[in-house]
């Protein structure tokens, strides 16, 4: 693979105007497909093979035009202090509203009359009302006209006093990251002008990232109606993207200048680069596809669609940095250096200070000297913040978790001192039978502790399907209303075998709770899947057994952490308003199978970028211990700039709106900051120094029957040493 690399190396060196227009043109293509394409509605959320999913496919059968996967909002309205909202003045102002709602929009179904018998929308106390509007199309699919007459409601009632709130899914909007990438963006660019010294070669790297994710994000936008690509799907390849394109180049960029301090030509310096770091680059990257791919186990069509997407930006990223960055490093010409450091490469003076030894060789060093030390404070400081994860809760955000400021959390607010804490999350019981079946039904969940309210059942034309809706006593995401659900699904066994009717439980609640219960399901396999995938990856890389499995063992240790901080911030507060934390309550349920894949990809970069340079030395006879510190020479200041720039760019979403973004953003950056700081840079030097010559075991019959794909540039080296005897210089590590 070295050698195959090198010529590719060398030949976009030489042609680089034509590898820079094709990848300008890409550009301009995806562009050109994402400002053509219609806008984007909704992904459609499904979860197949859960009871929730199939009563709710039942219901689009059953109940044609009922619009039953259609958004919804409830206008809230509370009276001023002292009154109640039937007085005549108050009751009036709300009529108007539920008029103008009427008849503000053809997409508009229905609209709930407050007042009108049995609709139950008005609280005991007389203080609170709500009105439901039902609509025919998704959150996403509303047009603005819509959103816009929806915001404008209620401004005549609450210059009348009253409080005007509102909930549900139809403001639903695109997550709002605001100015973090640009922040985060700019302390890479900080962080790359720092390592490199030049702000030509800190450019690169943002260059090639930036065209990349945009070539992605574009490609996603273009596609999205086609593939049916949500909102966040663009996000997260952004987010991805933006790190990993960045990192690559920087690596890359690193082993170029090195190559140039040897004293090399530029056009070999490119080839040399590319087949060394480049190799690593490849194995990297496929590292992250295979995580991010693999999501698809999990059998959620929006959580695959994500992480092929992601997976196919984290491609463009490899593909770019293996042939767009040697083209602009032949544009980039001798200023890919400072000017004192072209000032000492034109006296002969570049490589005098590398007498001096630099903090990666000093760390290293302290790390040979104390290995059991650094080992055991690394495991137990992180098994330490890994404490809170087994508090770990899970659900999905509703309302409830949004900012106190926004009107949502103000509606959500309202509905649950008006009418209960379980109002803002209603249960829908399908019964698939008569209405024998149907009237059974209601009143055995009327005998369960956990109602507060159940209404009479709703048949179809047909007569043989029933809707009920049952309100729980307590919250959407409390342990009682999952216990509720589970109760009531109980029961159908005994009511389908007395009447034949299937009875069936969905509605939001219901699917957060099957959704969360199919991440738990699906996540051992999914490691299992991941984690061997890439272990048998890792062992043709490094041609060893230990390796890997040290490798995939911390990886384990810093993902377990990671979800501990993320618990300790968005679960139980600590710090939450450092990081913007508003509400705390569950964690997103993808969180921890999205974090293992995304980690995990991340964490064998590291691996990769750092052992590889171990393993050429070692190959080449140093000592165990030597060739740790030869790998932290060469690879630390790297690696540490690498990480730095990641946690930079995944911060930078921690200041979105959305709550989601947020979460993902926090996890990913305190994970890279644990696996790179505290599990490569302390517990695998440690780890190594302890296991010596035997971290590089390999059996003889595998060693036979394992590719070799020659990632250290063993066989190329050998290759330039043949035609050039005099000139071989030993590579110079990532």
């Amino acid at each position: 693979m070295a050698t195959f690399l090198y010529k590719l190396g060398r030949l976009t060196f030489r042609r680089r105007r034509f590898v820079a227009l094709i990848w300008v043109a890409l550009l301009a293509l995806a562009g050109f497909g994402a400002a053509s394409a219609s806008t984007a509605t909704s992904s459609s959320f499904s979860i197949p093979g859960t009871e929730a999913q199939k009563a709710f496919d039942l219901l689009d059968q059953r109940f044609p035009g009922a619009s039953a996967d259609g958004a919804t909002a409830r206008v809230v309205f509370k009276a001023p202090d002292g009154q109640k909202v039937t007085d005549p003045a108050n009751k009036k102002a709300i009529e108007d509203t539920v008029k103008d709602l009427k008849s503000g929009s053809d997409q508009v179904v229905s609209v709930v009359d407050p007042f009108a018998p049995k609709s139950g929308a008005l609280s005991k106390d007389g203080t609170t009302a709500y009105t439901q509007v039902s609509y025919k199309v998704s959150g996403m699919e509303l047009s603005e006209h819509t959103k816009d007459e929806l915001k404008e409601t209620g401004k005549a009632a609450k210059a009348d006093g009253l409080q005007v709130e509102i909930g549900g899914d139809a403001l639903q909007a695109v997550p709002e990251t605001g100015a973090g990438e640009i922040i985060g963006i700019a302390i890479a660019a900080i962080v790359l002008v720092i390592t490199f010294g030049s702000l030509v070669a800190a450019g690169l790297p943002l260059l090639t990232a930036i065209i990349g994710v945009g070539i992605g994000v574009s490609t996603i936008t273009a596609l999205a109606n086609v593939l049916d690509l949500g909102s966040t799907t663009s996000t997260l390849a952004m987010m991805i993207g933006l790190a990993v394109g960045i990192d690559y180049a920087l690596f890359i960029v690193s082993r170029y200048r090195a190559e140039l301090a040897e004293g090399r030509e530029r056009e070999e310096a490119a080839g040399r680069a590319v087949g060394t770091a480049g190799s690593a680059v490849v194995f990297a990257g496929l590292t992250v596809v295979i995580a991010l791919v693999g999501l698809a186990v999990v059998n959620i069509p929006m959580l695959s669609k994500m992480g092929f997407a992601a997976a196919g930006t984290v491609g463009i990223a490899v593909l770019i940095a293996l042939t767009l960055i040697p083209a602009l490093l032949g544009f980039a010409g001798k200023r890919v250096h400072g000017r004192k450091a072209r000032k000492a490469m034109a006296s002969g003076d570049l490589t005098k200070g590398e007498e001096k030894p630099n903090a990666g060789t000093r760390w290293a060093r302290f790390v040979l000297r104390r290995p059991i030390w650094v080992l055991l404070v690394g495991v137990i400081g992180l098994g330490a913040i890994a404490l809170p994860a087994s508090s770990l809760e899970m659900g999905l955000p509703d309302d409830g978790a949004q900012p106190t400021s926004t009107t949502q959390r103000r509606a959500y607010d309202a509905l649950s001192d008006g009418f209960g804490p379980g109002f803002n999350g209603p249960l829908m019981v399908v019964v698939d039978g008569d209405k024998a079946a149907a009237d059974r039904t209601v009143d055995d969940i009327k005998g369960m502790s956990g109602v507060a309210a159940v209404t009479p059942p709703t048949l179809n034309k047909d007569g043989n399907t029933a809707m009920i809706t049952v309100v729980p006593k307590d919250r959407p995401s409390s342990t009682q209303t999952e216990d509720l659900v589970h109760e009531i699904r109980g029961a159908g066994g005994d009511i389908k075998a007395s009447t034949g009717g299937e009875v069936l439980v969905t509605g939001q609640t219901a699917m957060n709770i099957d959704f969360s219960q199919k991440m738990n399901d699906a996540l051992l396999p999914y490691l299992a899947l991941v984690v061997g995938l890439a272990f048998l990856l890792l062992m043709v890389v490094f041609r060893s057994v230990l390796v890997p499995l040290k490798a995939a063992l911390g990886f384990l240790l810093s993902v377990v952490a990671a979800l501990g901080a993320v618990v300790a911030v968005f679960q139980w507060g600590w710090l939450g308003s450092l990081f913007g934390v508003e509400q705390t309550g569950p964690i997103m349920s993808m969180m921890p199978i999205f974090m293992v894949g995304v980690v995990f990809g991340l964490a064998m970069d590291y691996e990769v970028f750092l052992v590889t340079r171990m393993r050429e030395a070692y190959v080449h006879g140093e000592r165990p211990g030597q060739a740790i510190v030869t790998g932290f020479k060469h690879g630390a200041r790297v690696v540490t700039a690498a990480a730095v720039i990641m946690i930079a760019v995944f911060s930078g979403f921690i200041g979105s709106s959305e709550q989601m973004v947020k979460m993902i953003g926090f996890g990913l950056a305190i994970a890279v900051f644990f696996d790179a700081f505290i599990v490569r840079m302390a517990i695998v030097p440690a780890v190594l120094a302890l296991l010596g010559h035997r971290a590089w075991w390999l059996p003889k019959w595998l060693d036979k029957v394992l590719p070799n794909v020659d990632v250290e540039g063993e066989q190329l080296q050998k290759s330039k040493a043949a035609e050039d005897p005099d000139g071989d210089r030993e590579l110079v590590g990532v």
